[in-house]
């Protein structure tokens, strides 16, 4: 068995992407790994080198700033990354730059892997996700977070990243995936609130046409305010990942949070209410299929 990472990049020591922690975070599983470099205006290839020389490859892209609706632009940049993994790969682990995988899941991850190798009818390994959201002690507790996700598929190239990245689909139908016992710990909602501020400025106009000079323009005029952007939360008791300990060690910002505070419009709240009392979170999407 044989397994390539794969993710895309773009800027990521201008925002702050904890892209070297995410890479390294899933090596251990991996042969080898792919990464699509985007045309930067920092360091991010030089980053990306220095990672795992001879373990890991680089793919320069130019990314298609047309593309500025619905986040499309992430899943071309996911596709090109995937598109150049060699046949002899049979799984390809998907990670995004804000993404990590805690260490005490690498075992299950291989595990499943090997167990799920010859039945075909599988295209994938299903993860759960925790959404880290202002620091590394708060979680997103709502049903804006989404629970689980595809990060591991086949070595198959009719599947293809499917809207702004999240997940894939194969000719356009959602994929057959194994439920892995394991979590991907997303941080994309972690970092200096003027690099937040930053980052979201930057990302909107690929989701709703906002120009470069636009976004960066609106970006100085403040730092994200963590706590009054939330909606629901919940404290976090476990570990992190290892890779993120010079990280979390860095956080020099605060933020006043009220766990009891439910910030949802009427219908949700009350989806929210049926979900802490059944723990059923009813109308839940989801782009995959169990098997």
């Amino acid at each position: 068995m044989k397994v390539c990472g794969f993710t895309f990049i773009r800027n990521a020591q201008k925002f702050d992407f904890p892209v070297k922690e995410a890479i390294l975070s899933v090596l251990p599983v991996c042969d080898h790994f792919v990464v699509a470099v985007g045309d930067s205006e920092d360091n991010t290839k030089q980053l990306i080198q220095d990672i795992a020389p001879g373990k890991v490859t680089i793919v320069d892209t130019v990314w298609n700033t047309k593309l500025t609706s619905g986040g499309a632009v992430y899943a071309n940049e996911t596709n090109k990354a995937f598109d150049t993994i060699p046949a002899e790969f049979d799984w390809c682990f998907y990670i995004q730059g804000d993404e990590v995988l805690h260490e005490k899941y690498l075992g299950p991850v291989k595990k499943a892997m090997h167990e799920n190798l010859y039945r075909k009818e599988v295209d994938g390994l299903l993860f759960g996700f925790r959404h880290f959201y202002g620091t590394y002690d708060y979680v997103g507790d709502c049903r804006h977070w989404y629970r689980h996700e595809i990060r591991v598929i086949r070595n198959d190239k009719q599947i293809r990243s499917y809207r702004d990245a999240q997940g894939f689909r194969k000719n356009g139908k959602k994929l057959n995936v194994v439920p892995v016992d394991a979590e991907i710990y997303h941080y994309g909602w972690v970092r200096p609130p003027e690099f937040m501020q930053q980052k979201i400025e930057a990302v909107k106009g690929f989701y709703n046409g906002i120009s470069d000079e636009k976004a960066k323009q609106v970006a100085l005029e403040k730092e994200f305010n963590y706590g009054a952007e939330y909606d629901a939360l919940a404290r976090f008791e476990g570990t992190h990942p290892a890779v993120m300990s010079e990280r979390i060690a860095r956080l020099n910002w605060t933020m006043e949070i009220d766990l009891k505070k439910v910030n949802l419009k009427p219908k949700y709240k009350l989806l929210y209410k049926i979900e802490k009392l059944f723990g059923v979170r009813l109308f839940e999407y989801r782009n995959y299929r169990i098997v």
